[in-house]
């Protein structure tokens, strides 16, 4: 894995620890960048409806994101 897209999490809170590389060209790849702050709110699991089915979107211990329908 390339050094620039390493991301060291807090294994507690799965939020980036001190020393994270910010990627500002993520940004103008995708448009729109939400932060996983912004859309748990301190949960450790959404909900995401797309076209009517219900997709549940979860930090996992190691700080990882999972999307499963």
């Amino acid at each position: 894995m390339n050094t620039q897209d390493q991301r060291r999490f807090d294994q507690q809170s799965a939020r980036p620890i001190s020393g994270a590389i910010p990627r500002p060209d993520l940004a103008a790849a995708a448009g729109r960048v939400v932060t996983s702050d912004t859309l748990f709110q301190g949960s450790r699991e959404i909900g995401i409806e797309h076209y009517g089915a219900l997709y549940r979107l979860k930090i996992t211990r190691q700080g990882k994101l999972i999307l499963n329908k």
